[in-house]
C-alpha cells in the first residue's frame, strides 16, 4: 500500500516465524489507523521503525505469566507484543470506545488467542495486584504513570514501559511516586542496538 514505510529487514529477525501476523496488523493500521483516529498522517511512512518494530523489540524482557497494557490505543505495544509473544498472556487496557473495537476486531481478525481486550481506565481497575508485568507507551510522564500502572502488579512484578530520550529524568522526577507505590531499582536500559537504528528505551523496575 502507498504511503506506508517499507518492511525493514529487522522485522523478520524480530518476529520470526509470527512475521506474517506482524505484517497483516502493520498494512491494517496503516490502511485504517488515520481515518479512525489511532495514528497521525505523518505516521505511515515511519509506520514499521517508529511503531512496530519499537514495540516489539522489547518482547524478550517478558516473562511468561499475565502482562497488562495500559491505554493500548492502537495495540502499540500490547497488540505487538501479543504477536511476538504467544506464550504470554496479554490484557489490553483501553477506556476508548472506539479503540477498544479496534483492539477486538483485530484480535480477531489476527487470531490471537493470548489476548484479552478490557474497557477501562487503568485508575478503575477492579481486579487488584494480579498481573506480572505492566507495560504502557507514550501514556504519560512516570510520575503520573507509576500511580496508575504498579497497583496493577503483583509483589515481586515489573513495570517495562517504553519511554523516549528524557527516561533517566522521567526516573528523578518520580521518586516520590516511586517510593510511594514501593516500585524499586528503576532502571532505563536499551533494548534493540544493532537491530534497529533507534534503539527502544524503557524504564524497567520491580513493584514490592
Amino acid at each position: 500500500m502507498t504511503g506506508i514505510e517499507q518492511e525493514p529487514a529487522a522485522a523478520e529477525a524480530i518476529f520470526g516465524d509470527r512475521v506474517a501476523l506482524a505484517r497483516q496488523f502493520t498494512e491494517a493500521l496503516g490502511r485504517h489507523g488515520e481515518e479512525r483516529g489511532l495514528i497521525g498522517p505523518l505516521e505511515l511512512p515511519r509506520l514499521w521503525t517508529r511503531h512496530i518494530l519499537n514495540s516489539a523489540v522489547i518482547a524478550p524482557l517478558f516473562s511468561p505469566g499475565r502482562v497488562g497494557d495500559v491505554g493500548s490505543g492502537a495495540g502499540l505495544p500490547g497488540l505487538v507484543l501479543a504477536i511476538a509473544r504467544p506464550d504470554v498472556d496479554w490484557v489490553l487496557i483501553e477506556p476508548m470506545e472506539r479503540r477498544v473495537t479496534w483492539l477486538t476486531e483485530q484480535v480477531d481478525a489476527l487470531g490471537l488467542k493470548n489476548v484479552e481486550v478490557v474497557r477501562a481506565r487503568a485508575e478503575d481497575w477492579k481486579f487488584g495486584a494480579v498481573l506480572d508485568a505492566v507495560t504502557a507507551r507514550a501514556v504519560s510522564a512516570l510520575r503520573t504513570l507509576v500511580p496508575i500502572t504498579a497497583p496493577l502488579v503483583r509483589d515481586g512484578g515489573e513495570l517495562i514501559l517504553l519511554k523516549g530520550a528524557s527516561a533517566g529524568n522521567e526516573i528523578e522526577a518520580a521518586e516520590k511516586q516511586l517510593r510511594k507505590f514501593r516500585v524499586t531499582n528503576a532502571r532505563v536500559e536499551l533494548v534493540g542496538e544493532g537491530l534497529l537504528e533507534e534503539p527502544s528505551r524503557v524504564v524497567r523496575a520491580t513493584v514490592r
